[in-house]
């Protein structure tokens, strides 16, 4: 097969020919439609993630047609058109048998704990637990764009966030998952203020329904000027870039009791950012993570896409071949283009 694989990190990656997987007894394997460039893959290639053994494949978020089969699948065949979360659950440890795959305690993520989708095909672990199965009507470059960002949105805006109509959201970053978080907010009746850097990225984020944006490169007070427009602070404020200047703003837009949501990744030089915690404690602040979503809250959001509620094709940004995802990969910190980066072309 077809793959891109670096043997160092932050060493410029090779389209390289692989053979092909092979299907673990609890798993498939999965022929590779579409797969998204994520900044996770970046923090990954860049050395920020250690479960990474090299040489390594990267990608996670990615939608196909199952290949093949291993003996003890149950719930799929040959010729499903499937996703998958981008954590895995392993179906024994306590959390997943409370519904929690997301953070199991043995999890494995397809481009981390193992070979990626930058590639045609790609192992799918524990796939009756992890599995989801595709809407004939959601085509495979919206369906890999889910993978992480816009999961990881939905339930970082609806299960951690419990977002409810009337209530303000503000969302710190417009990105793949600030732009998924606007939208899913907007579609909870929430009024979402944006903030980002970028002008272009602000107008989209308006086209997806935020009644209020910052520009934080023009704004010295970014918290403030979030608090002014929402009148008093955000209910729900959302850090969905990953770093200490938006998380800080993040906790600091909130009204009394609000709620940050850690979603974009802490990591290297990032990873520890001064927590304002006396205003934490003062006004009641809750400080959440979200982790991805479970294979069995899918089905909530493709209600929402099936209703109009939600249209993540709009999130679609560039389409691209396999060889050309190296330089996307490669320039994720640089935070150039509008919306998700997707690979449709092997």
């Amino acid at each position: 097969m077809k793959a891109i694989l670096y043997e160092a990190f932050s060493a410029p990656p090779k389209l390289v020919n692989l053979p092909d997987p092979t299907p673990e007894p609890h798993g498939v394997v999965v022929e590779v439609r579409a797969t998204g460039v994520c900044r996770s893959d970046w923090h990954g290639w860049v050395g920020h993630d250690t479960d990474i053994v090299l040489p390594h494949v990267p990608g996670h978020e990615l939608a196909g047609v199952i290949a093949a089969v291993g003996r003890d699948v149950t719930r799929w065949r040959v010729g499903d058109r499937v996703t998958v979360p981008f954590v895995g659950g392993c179906g024994h440890c306590a959390e997943c048998h409370a519904g929690h795959q997301q953070v199991c305690d043995n999890q494995f993520q397809p481009g981390f704990t193992h070979w990626g989708s930058f590639a045609e095909y790609v192992s799918i672990h524990r796939a009756d637990l992890n599995l989801v199965g595709l809407p004939e009507s959601l085509d495979f470059a919206t369906a890999a764009s889910l993978g992480c960002r816009f999961v990881t949105s939905f339930r970082a805006v609806v299960d951690q966030g419990r977002v409810s109509a009337g209530q303000w959201v503000a969302v710190h970053g417009c990105g793949g998952v600030g732009l998924s978080a606007i939208m899913i907010a907007v579609a909870a009746g929430a009024q979402v203020v944006a903030v980002d850097i970028s002008e272009e990225k602000l107008a989209l984020a308006r086209a997806l329904g935020a009644v209020a944006t910052v520009n934080a490169r023009e704004v010295d007070d970014v918290a403030g000027a979030v608090r002014d427009l929402s009148h008093g602070g955000a209910h729900v404020s959302l850090d969905a870039l990953g770093a200490v200047a938006t998380c800080v703003n993040s906790i600091n837009s909130l009204r009394k009791r609000g709620r940050h949501i850690q979603v974009g990744l802490m990591a290297g030089a990032e990873s520890f950012p001064p927590v304002p915690m006396g205003r934490v404690i003062s006004h009641e602040l809750e400080i959440l993570g979200s982790h991805g979503m479970q294979a069995h809250r899918y089905d909530a959001m493709f209600a929402m896409i099936a209703a109009g509620k939600l249209s993540p094709e709009k999130l679609v940004g560039r389409e691209i071949s396999l060889e050309q995802s190296i330089d996307a990969l490669m320039g994720m910190d640089r935070f150039e283009g509008v919306g998700v980066t997707v690979v449709t072309e092997f």
